[in-house]
């Protein structure tokens, strides 16, 4: 939902189950254009009541090319915060001196009567994995989103960007392609499309 909200400016409560994608998108940062490539990970999890994270192939190669993370969780779900320190420690793994940006989202922020997770802890983990925090709605706020990811690029234009590139050249690794637009447009369209027919049912 953060991602469909920062690319297309629109919130669908319900659409196709995120698929792994990688997106382009310009944006200006200080009056500069830079290009963004957004990869949509799947989801991660922690192994039966363990402190190790089940990860599919597809995010490790994520993270060997990527300068930068945007964590994020949901304030209504302890799991979904309880994952980010062992993804952290993966991360490390893989990326044991880079210093790499690090964005800890805390969304639904709308949703404060099912809270689950306090602003202080959000806080208080960013400052432990060495991030920034930001607490945001997909839902209800556009701006939020987009200044949580200029916030990032912000960071990364800071750092120089392409922070990994000595790792990547040396493991023989590609920065995928992004897909056109089209099909992230495509799957809003038919999110919308399904949407209208349970709304005639009802």
């Amino acid at each position: 939902a953060l991602v469909v909200r920062f690319l297309t400016k629109r919130f669908i409560g319900d659409y196709e189950a995120n698929t792994g994608a990688l997106y382009s998108r310009k944006f200006t940062i200080d009056g500069e254009q830079i290009s963004l490539q957004v990869q949509d990970t799947p989801f991660v999890s922690l192994e039966d009541d363990t402190d190790t994270i089940c990860c599919q192939e597809q995010i490790n190669r994520s993270i060997y090319w990527a300068d930068g993370f945007v964590f994020v969780y949901s304030i209504t779900d302890y799991e979904s915060f309880r994952v980010l320190r062992p993804l952290h420690q993966h991360i490390r793994r893989i990326h044991p001196n880079a210093n790499i940006p690090l964005l800890l989202v805390a969304n639904k922020g709308d949703l404060l009567r099912a809270r689950q997770v306090s602003s202080k802890e959000g806080l208080q983990l960013a400052g432990e994995l060495g991030g920034t925090y930001c607490e945001v709605s997909a839902r209800e706020s556009r701006e939020g989103v987009h200044e949580a990811f200029q916030q990032l690029c912000q960071e990364l234009s800071r750092s120089g960007g392409g922070c990994n590139g000595e790792k990547r050249r040396g493991l023989h690794l590609v920065r995928p392609k992004s897909p056109n637009m089209q099909d992230l447009k495509r799957r809003l369209k038919q999110a919308l499309t399904s949407k209208g027919k349970s709304a005639t049912t009802l």
